[in-house]
């Protein structure tokens, strides 16, 4: 299995998102670590190395970034929009997983170069497949870009 190994990084502030996508991920036997910033910042910290995320190995990119829009500090397209401007990490594959049926957060999702964007569904069990598809495209039958 390619990207076995490969981090998700969940960027997520709601603790029950977090931990129903968490259970969803070993419900579905998705076995990569699962890293959870809680904010904006915190999954810009994790890109740079620095915050509780000081000594990562910067060589080290998630398999896929799990992004939702309403975060504190640095909102989801904020984050994006780092991630696409940065030299090293424009490639990064993000979805952006949320709640917001807003036209105006998908359409500049996409305009900020968001590779997915899925709304969370409301239905536990339908949330536990959309996980499962989500981690058999994204970890197993996507390629995913070389690296900068």
């Amino acid at each position: 299995m390619k990207n076995l190994m490969k981090e998700i990084l969940l960027v997520e502030d709601n603790l029950s998102d977090i931990e129903l996508t968490k259970r969803a991920f070993q419900k579905s036997h998705v076995l990569n670590p699962i890293v959870v910033c809680e904010d904006g910042q915190e999954a810009i910290d994790y890109f740079t190395g620095s915050g509780k995320f000081e000594g990562r190995d910067l060589e080290n990119f998630p398999a896929v970034v799990l992004l939702d829009i309403n975060l504190p500090i640095l909102n989801g397209h904020e984050v994006l929009k780092w991630i696409r401007t940065n030299t090293k990490t424009r490639r990064q594959l993000v979805v952006m997983l949320t709640s917001s049926k807003e036209e105006q957060d998908l359409a500049k999702s996409y305009d900020l170069g968001v590779n997915s964007y899925i709304r969370k569904p409301i239905d536990s069990d339908q949330f536990y497949e959309c996980i499962r598809q989500l981690g058999l495209y994204w970890l197993i039958i996507n390629e995913n870009p070389p690296k900068v």
